[in-house]
This record gives structure tokens, C-alpha cells and sequence, in this order.
């Protein structure tokens, strides 16, 4: 057994392993097991390339060899599916071009083996003396190369995209794996492009696919050390594919291995060739390791600033950055998302977190580099919402160092993941005379120190972010009030047209005695009468509470407000509705108001379960909050329309809706100074969270 058969079988150990694990993990998605299965197949792959390796016939290296080709020809389409939804928070809402190119990846290559699978490994005897066999490429197997090779490409390609959109911890979760398969695919750019070039002895190039299988499974495991193959959601944006540099790359690398090829051909001596191949692959390893790596970058910039004597930031083109950054954004997650990027970019900073100040002076998670929306939001209603003090900040400062409540719930929401990671800094955001709220910065590389110099730059970057986030809300309020001011109008439009209507149907009921000996017409007016009547005064009702919202506090049980509401889905057949209610303390409130505030949800609930389904109602207490959840196994909401149309008028999902619920109801709870929390994944569920201050005492 030779040292390519040893090397091949460690490999498919190593495949094997990885594939256990990833499909042990207790959080499965689309992404883990493709990963699984990936490396299943090329566990499979190394195993039946040893058996190839070590036959002693041309007739058993025919089979191993078309088995071993068989199997490679599942890799393009399972790795370009899990390129496509590895750590992308939209990848169960893949638009479906993108899965007509994951069957086109798997169909085609395991289509093409399995119909051309006697030609795919032709093997002939050998005329020299002393060798026994040989094989030659045909051409089904050089058609299966191409698409193996655009395949490797597009994987690259995507791995990419994921990777240059994650920022801070982010995105060093998932470096490692990121680089490691870039080191597999990497290599199988070049063996496919010399099975391409070549027209025999294809065994000669096969073992460096086996060699860079190794080094990137070791680079694997230092990404399961460091998050347990944990997923991250990012939305890559579409910018990204037309800057990739896989193409340029790719294109390279095809240029230089076609020329190696020559030498190759000219000299012979393909077995040194090999050797330096496996050198120059894992000098590329190294080096993306070092390029990627955050430490070594500020290294470089603290070595240059100290030695050069040059400012340490270029602050023009910080300026240009954070324009352009910024520009291209219109809403207020955008441009936080893309500040809290440039700020963890510039100073190497690994978690960057962004909270807002609402009316009542409470925080708001705006954007971070290293939690998601709903960490943050476990964490704030266990504050205590204290932060006017922050008004009186103006200054970046040091939360290490800083006193009071507030500074103690802003390091609570700040917390470090590295012991190493320095002080922690937090910019408070000031426009003028208006504070927006606040930046937490924790976990810099290097637990670097913040120069004097650093600290003007942030406060610089702060007073731009919250201009920037200042003109947003007032073109917000601008939107929102031209968009009252309209539905005020079309409200009174409707209003002017149902009376109109009732008119209409006055009318009708006064004929009604004349045909009263007709059957047929005094059952159809009576019917139709009744439904219309029964909708205008819907219609009419909600519209005059649209426009003339008024609440009436008073000491009320909310257990029994929801109770009551739960009498909107008595009788509905085949929906199961888990109550639970444990909210203690009484609530200053609006009964009839909230009450029908629950009752659209609970409605919405039913109508979104369908037929079949089940509908969990919990009331309870989270630190100063009282909370009514009312969640759902039915249909969910695209993030799309959570995002732009949940709680605005006259949008819905409903054919027969009129899009005015949510927006009222969202009307009420802020009237009772409180927060409506939704949380919907489509084909999964929805989630809605009435959050009411139990302190409550004005509206």
C-alpha cells in the first residue's frame, strides 16, 4: 500500500467524521445537511480512489474508477446548494431560479455518469515493459469535467458572497470554513482543468484533490472549534457578485495551471510537478489565513503609523466610506447595519452594536455585528429603561470606567465574547440638540488601547450616523403624515360612499312590503340586506376608531381581557389553542380597546392556521413589562412585507382584508405607552408580542 492509498483512506476517515457530526448537531437546516452529506461524498470518493489506486487489474481499475467518477459527479450539485444557504438568513425564500440551478448541478453531472458510465474510465494495457495498465480520458469524462469545474467556480463564487457580507464576529465565526473549502474547491479547479488538458494518465494529478481534502478538513475543524458549526444570517447583496474576485481568480489560476500543463507535457516529469502543486496549495492556505486574519491588519497599521510617521487613519477615505455607505441605504436598519460595519471595519472592533432612543427615553435595537434581533430583544426588557442620563453624555467614553445605572445596563448589553478584548467604548449619537442614541464597541483585536486620536474619529463617525439617522426620521414623519393626511381622505371617501350604500339599502327595505308576498325576492333582499348592513357598520365603525382613537385607563385584569377575547375562537373546528395565562399584578388600561387589539390577533391567528392548527395564547412578567404572546403554526409573512407593510393602512395578505387591523392595533398599544414585537418565518409560524408597561398611568 503506497503512501497516495494511505493518504486517501485518512481522508475518508476524516470525510466521515465531519459528516457525523454535522449531522448530529441538535439545530438541523438545509445548509448542515448538505454539508453532511458533502463530505459523505467525498469520504466516498477517497475511499473508492484508493481502492482504484491499489487494483491490480485493468479490469478492477475500470470499476473502481467509474465508481470513484460516479461519485464525484453528486459533489457540484450538493455543495452549490449548500454554498447557496450556508449562514443566509434568506435561505429558506431562495427565489426559484436558484433551485432550478441546484437540480441543473445535480441532474446534469449524475445523469451524465450514469448514462456514459462505460466510457467514462477507458483502460488500456500498457506497451512499455514492466507496466500493466493506463487510463485515458474519453470525452464524457471531460464533459463531466466542465461541469464539474463552472460548478467548483460557483460555489467559490457564493462562499464569497456570504463571506464579504459578514462583519465582526460574524464574520470570523465562519472564516475558517469559508477558507477551507476554498482550499478543496480550490485544488479541484486545477485536477478538473487538468483532466480537461489531458488525454491520459489521468491517476497522475488526482492525489492533490486528496491533499487539499486534508488541509481544509484540518481548517474545518478550526471553524467547528470556534462555533460548533453555528450558522450567522446574512443578506448577501447583489453588489457583491459583480465585484467577486472568484472570477478573476479563477480565471488566473486556469491561465497559470495551462501553462504549467505545457511543461508538464514537454518535460514529463509530472511527478515534481505534483509536489510543487501541493506546495504552492498550501502556500495559498497560509496566506489567505494571514490576509484574513484581523490581527495581523492592525499590526500592520499600528507598525506603519509608529514607524512612518503618518496618521493612523486615512480620514478622507474613512469620509468617502461611510457617504457612500450611507447613501445608498433609505431606511433607518440600513443605516445603522452599514455604519455599525464601517465602524467594526475601521478599528477592528469584532462586536458593534447600535441602539436607538425611543420617546419615552428607552433603547431600541437598531444593528450589531455580533447578535441577532432577537438576543437583543431578550435582553432589553430586562433592563431598567433609565437611560436619560445618556442626554448628558457628549462624549465617546469608557464604559469600564463609568458610573451610574446607566452605564451599568449599557455594559449588560454590551457584553464581551473575548477575555482579551479591551475596554469597552460606547459614542452616544448626536444631531445638533437631539440625541439618537448610542454605539457599543467591545471585543477589539489585540485588546488595543483607544488612542486620543480614535476617540475624536469616533465621536466624528457618531454626529454623521445620527445626522444621517435624524433626516431619515424626519422624512419619516413627513411620509407619515402626508400618508394620515391621505387616509383621513380616503377615509371620509369611504365613509360618504357607505352611507351612500345604506341609503341604497333604506330604500329597498321600504319596497321590501310591496313584493312582500314573493318568496323568492323577500328571501334574497333579506339576506343580502343583512350581510351588507353587517358589513357597513363594520366598515364604518373601525374607520371612525381610525380617526378619533381614544383611550379610557382603569385597573383591569388582563387574564381576563384575553379570556374574553378567546370567545372569538370558540367554535372553530379543528384548531387547538393552548392557553396559558400567568400574568399576577393588574394593568391601567383600556379594556374594550386592548381587548380588541387581541382579538384581531387571535383572528389572525385563526385565519393563518387554516383548517388544521394549533394557536398558544401565554400572558406573563418580564421585569417591568407585562407580555401577551399570542403565537401560530400557520402560513408566516415574508420578511419583506414584515418589514414595510405589517402596521401601515391598506396592507395585507388577506384577499378579503382591509389592511387596517394591524395598523390599529399598533395605534392602541402605543397609546397605552407600550410595544407590539412580531416574529414570522414563512411555512413556519407567527409570533406576536403585546409588551404594556405595568407602571402605566398616562397615555
Amino acid at each position: 500500500m503506497g503512501l497516495n492509498t494511505i493518504l486517501a483512506l485518512a481522508a475518508s476517515v476524516f470525510g466521515l467524521a465531519l459528516a457525523a457530526a454535522a449531522a448530529c448537531r441538535k439545530e438541523r437546516s438545509v445548509a448542515s445537511w448538505c454539508f453532511s452529506v458533502g463530505m459523505l461524498t467525498f469520504a466516498l470518493e477517497n475511499l473508492f480512489g484508493a481502492m482504484w489506486r491499489e487494483a491490480l487489474s485493468p479490469e478492477r481499475a475500470a470499476f473502481w474508477g467509474t465508481l470513484t467518477l460516479i461519485t464525484k459527479s453528486f459533489v457540484p450539485g450538493v455543495w452549490v446548494c449548500f454554498s447557496l444557504t450556508y449562514s443566509r438568513g434568506s435561505a429558506r425564500t431562495l427565489p426559484g431560479r436558484a433551485w432550478f440551478l441546484v437540480l441543473a448541478a445535480l441532474l446534469i453531472p449524475v445523469g451524465m455518469s450514469l448514462v456514459f458510465r462505460e466510457q467514462l474510465v477507458p483502460v488500456s494495457p500498457y506497451t512499455e515493459p514492466g507496466a500493466d495498465w493506463w487510463v485515458r480520458s474519453h470525452a464524457a469524462a471531460k464533459t463531466l469535467s466542465a461541469f464539474q469545474l463552472v460548478a467548483a467556480v460557483l460555489v467559490l463564487m457564493n462562499l464569497e458572497k456570504t463571506f464579504r457580507s459578514a462583519v465582526g464576529t460574524m464574520q470570523w465565526k465562519i472564516k475558517f470554513l469559508v477558507i477551507g473549502l476554498g482550499v478543496v474547491f480550490g485544488a479541484r479547479i486545477y485536477t478538473l482543468s487538468q483532466a480537461l488538458l489531458f488525454s491520459a494518465d489521468v491517476l497522475v494529478v488526482t492525489d492533490v484533490d486528496t491533499v487539499a481534502f486534508l488541509i481544509g478538513c484540518a481548517l474545518i475543524v478550526v471553524a467547528l472549534a470556534r462555533s460548533r458549526f453555528g450558522e450567522i444570517d446574512v443578506y448577501p447583496s447583489h453588489a457583491v457578485l459583480r465585484t467577486s474576485l472568484t472570477f478573476v481568480l479563477a480565471g488566473a489560476y486556469l491561465f497559470v495551471v495551462g501553462v504549467f500543463a505545457q511543461v508538464v507535457a514537454r518535460t514529463g516529469k509530472a511527478g515534481a510537478f505534483q509536489f510543487q502543486a501541493f506546495v504552492v496549495l498550501l502556500a495559498f492556505a497560509l496566506l489567505a489565513m494571514l490576509l484574513l486574519s484581523n490581527r495581523i491588519r492592525q499590526s500592520i497599521r499600528c507598525i506603519v503609523s509608529r514607524h512612518f510617521k503618518r496618521p493612523q487613519y486615512d480620514f478622507r477615505q474613512i469620509w468617502t466610506r461611510a457617504t457612500q455607505s450611507m447613501s445608498n441605504v433609505f431606511d433607518q436598519s440600513g443605516v445603522c447595519a452599514s455604519a455599525a460595519r464601517l465602524i467594526s471595519e475601521t478599528f477592528n472592533v469584532l462586536s458593534v452594536s447600535i441602539w436607538l432612543l425611543d420617546e419615552q427615553d428607552r433603547l431600541v435595537f437598531a444593528a450589531s455585528t455580533s447578535r441577532s434581533e432577537r438576543e437583543a430583544n431578550d435582553v432589553l426588557p430586562k433592563l431598567e429603561q433609565n437611560f436619560a442620563a445618556i442626554r448628558m453624555l457628549s462624549k465617546p467614553f469608557d464604559l469600564e470606567k463609568a458610573e451610574g445605572d446607566h452605564a451599568e445596563s449599557l455594559r449588560r448589553i454590551s457584553l464581551s465574547q473575548f477575555r482579551t478584548g479591551g475596554n469597552r467604548v460606547c459614542v452616544p449619537l448626536w444631531a445638533g440638540n437631539c440625541c439618537m442614541g448610542v454605539v457599543t464597541l467591545a471585543d477589539r483585536v489585540g485588546g488595543t488601547p483607544y488612542t486620543v486620536e480614535e476617540l475624536d474619529l469616533l465621536k466624528c463617525m457618531g454626529d454623521q450616523i445620527a445626522v444621517g439617522l435624524l433626516n431619515l426620521r424626519l422624512t419619516e414623519e413627513i411620509t407619515r403624515a402626508k400618508e394620515l393626511e391621505a387616509f383621513q381622505a380616503m377615509s371620509a371617501f369611504f365613509v360618504h360612499d357607505l352611507k351612500n350604500a345604506a341609503s341604497t339599502l333604506s330604500l329597498t327595505l321600504q319596497n321590501l312590503p310591496v313584493h312582500f308576498d314573493d318568496p323568492a325576492f323577500r328571501s334574497d333582499a333579506l339576506r343580502g340586506i343583512g350581510e351588507t348592513a353587517n358589513r357597513i357598520n363594520e366598515l364604518i365603525s373601525r374607520l371612525t376608531a381610525l380617526r378619533h382613537l381614544e383611550v379610557s385607563l382603569a385597573e383591569v385584569d388582563l387574564n381576563l381581557v384575553v379570556d374574553d377575547a378567546l370567545k372569538a375562537l370558540n367554535g372553530t373546528a379543528n384548531i387547538k389553542v393552548l392557553k396559558d395565562l400567568r400574568l399576577e399584578p393588574k394593568l391601567r388600561l383600556d379594556r374594550d380597546q386592548l381587548g380588541s387589539v387581541i382579538t384581531n390577533l387571535l383572528l389572525n391567528a385563526r385565519d393563518a392556521v387554516g383548517s388544521e392548527g394549533e394557536v398558544r395564547v401565554k400572558t406573563a412578567q418580564n421585569g417591568n413589562w407585562a407580555i401577551v404572546s399570542i403565537a401560530d403554526n400557520g402560513c408566516g409573512m415574508s420578511p419583506a412585507f414584515l418589514k414595510s407593510s405589517l402596521f401601515r393602512p391598506f396592507q395585507t395578505t388577506k384577499k378579503k382584508g382591509l389592511g387596517i387591523g394591524m395598523f390599529q392595533s399598533k395605534m392602541i398599544v402605543e397609546a397605552h405607552r407600550g410595544r407590539i414585537l412580531v416574529e414570522s418565518e414563512p411555512a413556519v409560524g407567527t409570533t406576536f408580542r403585546v409588551m404594556l408597561p405595568l407602571n402605566n398611568k398616562t397615555a
